[in-house]
């Protein structure tokens, strides 16, 4: 199944208008044409079906015929904050597979040790975007703007809050972690690990230190270690 991204779909259209990228790839690439149905999601949980009607390569228009309300395959919030790596093509993978795995928003954090102090979330969210269509997901991603971690700390994130650190130290193992609550906030930080104010700064804010295993891992690879433990554990749960 092809799946179409239109964030501003609701279930009151009656038409939707492709943008000329999108209109070339239904027409041109996937040979489209009237009365071919199209799958289309906003973002939101909402699936619609919709049926061509202006099969033009600039602008294709079609009509929406059905639409369904898909509950989100997982029951928890997850939101990692993560340190932008020095390569970005680290982070943009870690986007694009955390999206296939699951997870709800992702954070860039600005830490003391940060070799990257720029991240440009557009290129990010366009990764997310065609991540979530191709594994065929219904609900988008959050992709905050970067911010500093004494401000990211001061924020009330409710609920489950860890920080993955290299320090020597007693730490919980998400793999000993029974249960968790339904939303769930996970600081990574850079390749230069947190600093120890930053570390002592989570845990006075009452973030639980945690261990990912004995590898010492690079940034992007903590992070995705942590979506998939947490989808794992919820998954068996």
């Amino acid at each position: 199944m092809q799946l179409f991204f239109n964030p501003e779909i609701t279930k009151e259209t009656k038409e939707i208008i492709f943008n000329k990228e999108e209109s070339r790839h239904i027409v041109k690439v996937l040979r489209k044409n009237s009365d071919d149905k199209l799958i289309i999601t906003n973002g939101k949980g909402t699936v619609f079906t919709a049926t061509i009607i202006v099969p033009s390569d600039k602008k294709c228009v079609a009509k929406i015929i059905d639409f369904e309300q898909k509950t989100k395959e997982w029951n928890y919030h997850l939101h990692l904050a993560i340190a932008p790596t020095k390569n970005m093509d680290r982070l943009e993978w870690f986007v694009e597979k955390a999206t296939e795995i699951g997870i709800d928003e992702i954070t860039p954090i600005i830490c003391n040790n940060s070799e990257r102090k720029v991240v440009k979330t557009e290129r990010l969210h366009k990764i997310m975007l065609a991540a979530m269509k191709q594994s065929l997901k219904f609900h988008a991603v959050t992709i905050n703007e970067p911010i500093k971690f004494s401000e990211f700390i001061k924020q009330e994130n409710s609920g489950d809050k860890f920080i993955a650190h290299c320090y020597p130290s007693e730490k919980t193992s998400l793999n000993n972690v029974s249960s968790f609550n339904s939303n769930i906030t996970i600081l990574i930080g850079p390749e230069g690990d947190f600093s120890e104010e930053e570390v002592s700064l989570a845990t006075q804010s009452n973030y639980t230190t945690i261990s990912l295993g004995k590898s010492r891992l690079r940034t992007e690879t903590a992070a995705l270690t942590a979506v998939q433990h947490i989808s794992f554990l919820h998954y068996n749960s």
